[in-house]
């Protein structure tokens, strides 16, 4: 886990900034992106970060700014990556059940398109033929990832198109002379073995030889991080020495070099972030002890909907002697953080920091009860940048007529 950022500096930003706070550690991303062109140095490759895990422009920026393109699942999230300066090139948009008028405006755009379903890719070939090229996204029906929710290559997926459709698919292209560029797959996330990753590219690769056209093979990402202390991770060493040595064969059976292409965004920048929260109230009952904080699922969704563990660390009592609580929020709701947790005594008034909260925690936040939404501030070395600000009333009925 991240470690960048001392305690002490932590629980200084959420006396500056107050709590809930979300921070981010810049040179931590900055880690994670060299170990990714690192592992991957002798293949032809282009990372896009995945916009939807942490979509503030600052990150966008700071991506870019290493030279990476950008993932992008909604029309919203490939007009900011154009505000954050990412050439409509960089930008690979991978909808998923949107209607055509959103195809159509991105076409308009001029960003690269990714096409999930037989009807939106018959659609678009009718309309434009060869005129756009396109990417297609492949379902390898593999049953990759940790949680099934975060499982997206499954036979019952709704992500992508089956690899047993491909024929169909062929014989579209064909009668409607579409302009294919690229094939992609992303099998979920948290993918810790290696061999399940090279599965789902074997079948690319196998793909690939039908189209004799294409630009860039997209393998997707899913690399697992550790929420735990000492948890193991996806070995992106071991699987870049793996699938380069895949990626030359490929190539040389193609007939030229092609570029390969992942789209990490929880890789990226999950070990960077740190939720911290205040403690509101210790409650007692008959077997339960309840540290209650001053922040819900509306703000780290992660643990409900996912059932997903994050480290917690008192901050305030980093000395203290070890109790055990369940950690739980302030939502009219059974909002639980963590349940019989150990950690060091927990006291009205002390900041908790939950890690690993940089990847799907502010972007999976809401308004539920009508609570406000959380600052966000990066962290750049000795420079401390707000780059949200904590919301008011005022913009919870600023959409509200009256």
């Amino acid at each position: 886990m991240s470690t960048s950022i001392t305690h002490q500096q932590l629980l200084h930003l959420s006396n500056e900034f107050g709590a809930p706070l979300y921070v981010y550690d810049a040179e931590t991303m900055r880690k994670q992106y060299r170990k990714l062109e690192e592992a991957f140095k002798e293949c032809n490759v282009k990372i896009h970060y995945a916009a939807k895990a942490l979509t503030n422009i600052h990150v966008l920026k700071l991506f870019r700014e290493m030279g990476a393109g950008l993932d992008a699942v909604s029309i919203e999230e490939v007009k900011i990556g154009l505000m954050a300066s990412y050439a409509p090139a960089e930008i690979l948009y991978t909808p998923n059940c949107v209607s055509f008028a959103e195809i159509e405006e991105c076409v308009a755009l001029g960003v690269k398109l990714n096409i999930d379903n037989i009807s939106i890719l018959e659609q678009f070939g009718n309309r434009y033929g060869a005129s756009v090229p396109v990417c297609i996204r492949v379902n390898p029906h593999i049953m990759a990832g940790g949680h099934y929710k975060i499982s997206t290559g499954h036979i019952d997926s709704k992500f992508g198109i089956s690899v047993h459709q491909m024929r169909h698919v062929e014989r579209l292209i064909k009668s409607l002379d579409i302009n294919v560029e690229g094939i992609h797959m992303h099998t979920g996330s948290d993918i810790l073995d290696v061999d399940v990753f090279l599965n789902g590219a074997e079948i690319l690769f196998d793909l690939a030889l039908a189209f004799p056209a294409l630009e860039y093979i997209d393998f997707g990402s899913g690399f697992k991080v550790g929420y735990k202390p000492d948890d193991v991770t996806t070995d992106i060493k071991l699987l870049g020495k793996k699938l380069t040595a895949r990626y030359k064969k490929f190539c040389k059976d193609y007939g030229r070099d092609i570029q390969i292409h992942f789209e990490p965004g929880k890789f990226l920048v999950s070990e960077s972030g740190y939720f911290l929260a205040k403690v509101n109230v210790i409650k007692h009952t008959t077997a339960t002890v309840f540290a209650g904080l001053d922040t819900g699922f509306n703000h780290l969704m992660r643990p409900t909907l996912y059932d997903a563990y994050h480290h917690i660390t008192n901050l305030s009592n980093q000395q203290g002697k070890q109790r055990v609580y369940t950690v739980v929020g302030y939502i009219c709701e059974t909002d639980t953080f963590a349940w019989d947790r150990p950690l060091k005594e927990v006291r009205e008034g002390d900041v908790l920091c939950f890690h690993n909260a940089g990847a799907y925690g502010f972007m999976m936040a809401s308004n539920y009860n009508s609570r406000l939404r959380p600052a966000e501030v990066l962290v750049d070395g000795d420079k401390v940048k707000l780059i949200r600000r904590r919301e008011t009333l005022e913009d919870l009925l600023a959409t509200q007529m009256q």
